[in-house]
């Protein structure tokens, strides 16, 4: 964005804020309906939100940044390009692996197969690329989706640097070439480069190309430093990631100690009062034990390691247990234990049961403190495990402990959209439950280490999925009126005007402009409007998995398309709405035309009605595209008949499948002080292809 421009977006920022700031101040201060306040309130909130909303995106263009050439890529950089995929197909995924192994800066290209496909493993040999996948330390544990995939392969590779692509995203050769100048700058943790699709028509009918955010918005969170990490086509510095994993690792372990001390605590107090009633000889034991919970408390309160802590309090259970090691059956008298002189006072045995209760209870309270991540793979986790958009929350957590990030404005790598709407709603129904999920987990406001600034550009995006609840508000109150004549404000309609269209004009003015160059602004603007059902199951599916523990499944996003015909069936309540406000406002100049509603107040309603139609009208639009037609694959037609060469010989051949060497890196035991057992064998890593490739890849497997 030029110098002029931001300027002229600065402008129209001050003004649509302040003209929103006078509209939103008449309409709750003069304007409510409080006779009808059950849908007069809602709506002034709506309108609140609205004005919110438009605060942040002004702030996000405020500081809109238009870099510099990057400086040019350093050399003897470490580089492992990751290229992921679970079930997509198989020609597909070689394609963009072709395309990746053939950039022109040295590096090495992996296949990230989540699917575990024998014919997959063959020909990525066929074609000279490494193949990864899960060991049997998974087998039973949470997978985590595509950054368990991920995280997976950063313990089995060792590039300083780490570029990540979905199966479908086809790079040009020069993809690293133009952005690893930019990690000369150590804090830099990321570089993300536009995410472009090339079988979108020009139309763009699924609203699917996005210019507007990977373009003004990207470049005014960039300027901000907050420029997101987009899970595809971005470069990451393999450090920061796992700073952040080891940091995540340590704040989880000082939390669940902290929980367990405390809930250890609570269980030994419950014990000594049943031993008081039940077996008194036993309670000095629990009162050692709980003594040895107390210490360890100090000790976590001083900031001693936890192993240390975990290790003396294990120790100080074994000595308080000596006694309950020792047992006499069920009712028998108290004496000397079996075996025992009677002259020498010792510890008096203690009931079966009682010993066996004992030790179920310290074992209980030993399991609770043990901080090792027994039920997962990974000790430690670079990407963010918490949310199915693990993209976004690795961004703001890197951002938050100090990482910086760049947003690179230029397409260099390009790849398939969803082609029917089913598929490209569930997409959309996937990146707004796990923004929810961050939003209700790590709200920003609350992390620490984030700027104000930083805070603000997170916040702006999660909270615009809440615009599904503003947007049911803006479609029921016209109905409301039209039907039953009630109106949720008390204004004359030329006031009403004088407030209302000046904070209109101004936003849409800010919009253009800000976003001038980037095409489907108007679509945007439907699709955002028109999607509000989506939304709304987004925020309670985010809600319901943070708050009551719900699992939401990470859904890939087809490459193929999913349906024939039209998809009207996946807008059924958008199709509805529809044809509730045509009803509405044929009921509406009824009552109008008997004298039962007021003129100006008909008229400016079916205006109103007119703008939600034709914002819903992009989900009718989208239900009826029926794919892209005739376009240009990128993927050159040499590429396109390497991978299909090779998928062929993988069919012919599925037993070829050779063992390469091990990866001799063993990051996983540096890292985590109790290591798990994990299988770092890396399949077919060759270090020759029958197949030709780029001499400009010393350092490819």
């Amino acid at each position: 964005m030029g110098s002029s421009r931001l300027a002229a977006v600065r402008v129209l920022a001050v003004v649509a804020v302040a003209f929103g700031l006078v509209y939103i101040g008449w309409r709750w201060t003069g304007t409510v309906a409080w006779d009808a306040w059950w849908v007069a309130v809602p709506l002034v909130l709506a309108e609140t939100y609205s004005l919110g909303e438009t605060v942040l995106y002004a702030l996000t263009m405020w500081n809109a940044r238009r870099r510099a050439p990057a400086p040019p890529a350093p050399e003897g950089l470490s580089v492992d390009v990751f290229v992921t995929t679970y079930d997509e197909p198989v020609d597909l995924v070689l394609r963009t692996a072709i395309a990746a192994r053939d950039m022109t800066y040295p590096h090495a290209t992996w296949i990230l197969d989540d699917g575990n496909r024998t014919e997959l493993e063959v020909a990525a040999s066929r074609v000279g690329v490494g193949y990864v996948t899960r060991g049997p330390e998974w087998e039973g544990r949470p997978r985590f989706a595509k950054a368990g995939n991920v995280n997976n392969a950063l313990f089995r590779t060792s590039g300083d640097l780490v570029a990540i692509l979905d199966a479908d995203q086809v790079p040009e050769p020069r993809f690293l070439d133009r952005v690893l100048g930019y990690f000369e700058d150590e804090e830099v943790a990321f570089v993300q480069t536009p995410q472009h699709f090339w079988n979108v028509p020009p139309n763009d009918p699924l609203g699917t190309q996005a210019e507007l955010f990977y373009g003004p918005i990207q470049q005014g969170k960039d300027g901000w430093g907050a420029a997101f990490f987009c899970g595809s086509n971005a470069v990451l510095r393999r450090e920061a990631l796992m700073a952040l994993g080891l940091t995540r690792f340590s704040r989880d372990a000082r939390g669940s100690m902290r929980a367990a001390l405390r809930a250890g605590r609570s269980r030994l107090q419950d014990l000594l009062s049943q031993l008081a009633v039940r077996e008194p000889a036993a309670m000095p034991v629990a009162e050692q034990a709980l003594a040895a919970v107390r210490r360890a408390e100090g000790q976590f309160r001083r900031g001693d390691v936890l192993a240390e802590i975990t290790a003396e309090l294990r120790s100080a259970f074994a000595a308080a247990l000596a006694p309950a090691r020792t047992s006499r059956a069920p009712g028998a008298p108290a004496g000397s234990a079996p075996g025992r002189s009677t002259s020498a006072p010792v510890p008096q045995p203690l009931p079966e049961d009682v010993a066996g209760d004992l030790l179920r209870e310290l074992d209980g309270v030993l399991e609770l403190v043990d901080v090792a991540r027994t039920d997962q793979a990974l000790t430690i986790n670079p990407l963010d495990t918490t949310t199915i958009t693990e993209d976004m929350a690795t961004a703001m957590h890197l951002h938050a402990m100090g990482w910086t990030s760049v947003y690179h404005h230029e397409v260099l790598v390009r790849g398939l959209a969803p082609e029917d709407v089913g598929t490209a709603l569930s997409q959309r129904l996937r990146w707004a439950t796990g923004s929810m999920q961050v939003f209700f987990r790590d709200n920003p406001l609350l992390v620490r280490g984030l700027s104000l600034a930083q805070r603000l550009m997170y916040l702006g995006t999660m909270t615009s999925y809440l615009s599904g609840f503003t947007a049911l508000v803006y479609l029921a109150a016209p109905v409301l009126f039209l039907t039953a004549g009630v109106f949720p404000l008390h204004a004359d309609p030329t006031l009403f005007f004088l407030h209302f269209l000046p904070f209109f004009v101004a936003c849409q003015l800010l919009f253009q402009v800000s976003g001038r160059g980037s095409r489907g602004l108007w679509r945007g603007q439907q699709m955002s409007f028109a999607l509000f059902p989506t939304w709304i199951a987004a925020t309670l599916s985010g809600a319901s998995a943070v708050f009551l523990g719900r699992h939401v499944a990470f859904s890939v996003t087809s490459k193929t398309k999913q349906a024939t015909g039209t998809g009207f069936r996946h807008v059924l309540p958008q199709v509805v709405v529809t044809v509730v406000l045509l009803v509405a406002s044929a009921v509406g100049v009824a009552r109008m035309v008997a004298s039962e509603a007021s003129a100006p107040a008909t008229f400016l309603t079916l205006g109103w009605v007119a703008v939600d139609l034709a914002l819903l009208s992009a989900a009718l639009r989208a239900a009826r595209y029926t794919g892209p037609g005739a376009v240009v694959d990128p993927v050159p037609p040499s590429v396109a008949l390497l991978a299909a060469q090779a998928v062929g010989d993988a069919l012919d051949r599925p037993d070829g499948v050779a063992v390469g060497a091990a990866a001799g890196d063993d990051r996983a035991a540096l890292l985590d002080p109790t290591p798990l057992s994990l299988d770092l064998t890396v399949r077919n890593v060759p270090r020759s292809s029958p197949w030709p490739r780029s001499s400009a890849h010393p350092t490819s497997p």
